[in-house]
């Protein structure tokens, strides 16, 4: 396949996925437990059909393993989803989930006994940085917002502050899952599409302990705004229309880095997935009318700066640039 196409799936499918994920919650902030069930359930089917042929194709891993690594990956998702319920604005949600590469360097230190080159603490530290610098003006524009009382903005900051607290342990959480995802990787090989089902089917379960929470906000969303649908002659609730192609731009989304994986190399990976995530943070600025400062916009600078410094992009390019000169 070619990688172009890949290239054209995550900006299609993980761009517009932000912008419906946007739209629910800017109406209704607590649907992140309806919108990940959603996600899970589509992706769960898909692969049940496709790739696990009904359960009946033999498992590269072991089923014990694979409750290890689904317990972290629904927690990691359902608390993500779930902090947009605690005063966390679009674009620092974002640049916060892009501080990974922050908790992997951690863990893999702590856990795995890692030692790294300079140029990987600078870019850590350039990450770090940034994201504080967003977190300290978003808190800032949370606890002094005009139209609100004392009362009102000291709750909102502590909402907030839970908000940031969920993030922060979503983003060690991933990371090692990550690092228990590639210790079996090593143990038994990659297989990636059915790590992806048993990651989306295992957990549906659980959903159970939330099943309040969805049918309420099932309810909510079945009162809101009819949409008519022209070409199909149909008529539907907007928000469930919203879920509906957010749960959809999801999978194209985890499709298109999935075959981005296979035939790119890892630096065309990063820079696909670092612009795609800038060209988000924009759109959600702009379209969407998020506050966002100066103070922001160097966070942001230096947390994208960190992240291609860290992947050695400009030492890659440099023998691309030298070629190009000396072709001249």
């Amino acid at each position: 396949m070619h990688p172009g196409f890949a290239v054209g799936l995550v900006f299609l499918g993980c761009t517009s996925n932000v912008v419906f994920l946007e739209l629910l919650v800017r109406d209704f902030p607590g649907c992140g437990v309806i919108v990940t069930f959603g996600q899970f359930l589509f992706i769960a089917l898909e692969g049940l059909i496709f790739e696990a042929h009904f359960l009946t194709k033999p498992r590269a891993i072991p089923l014990r393993n694979y409750f290890i690594m689904v317990t972290m990956f629904f927690v990691v998702n359902v608390v993500n989803n779930y902090a947009l319920n605690f005063n966390i604005p679009m674009p620092l949600h974002m640049i916060f989930r892009s501080g990974s590469l922050i908790a992997s360097m951690v863990l893999g230190i702590i856990i795995l006994k890692k030692r790294y080159v300079v140029v990987k603490y600078i870019s850590i530290a350039l990450i770090s940085l940034g994201i504080f610098l967003c977190t300290f003006m978003s808190a800032k524009q949370v606890s002094s917002h005009p139209s609100v009382s004392d009362d009102d903005s000291f709750y909102a900051f502590i909402q907030w502050l839970i908000g940031i607290a969920m993030l922060t342990f979503a983003l060690f959480m991933s990371a090692r899952m990550g690092l228990f995802q590639e210790t079996l990787y090593k143990q038994y090989g990659k297989h990636s599409k059915e790590a992806l089902f048993y990651n989306h089917f295992l957990p549906l379960p659980a959903f159970l302990l939330f099943s309040s929470d969805i049918y309420n906000h099932g309810v909510l969303f079945s009162q809101s705004k009819p949409l008519e649908i022209t070409h199909l002659g149909v008529t539907v609730p907007i928000m469930w229309f919203y879920l509906m192609m957010n749960v959809l731009t999801q999978y194209v989304c985890i499709r298109g880095v999935f075959i981005l994986t296979t035939e790119c190399t890892s630096l065309t990976v990063t820079l696909v997935v670092t612009l795609r995530k800038f060209i988000s943070l924009i759109f959600s600025i702009i379209y969407f009318k998020n506050p966002f400062t100066c103070w922001h916009w160097i966070g942001t600078s230096l947390v994208f700066v960190g992240t291609l410094t860290y992947t050695e992009v400009w030492k890659n390019f440099k023998p691309l640039l030298y070629r190009k000169i000396k072709k001249q």
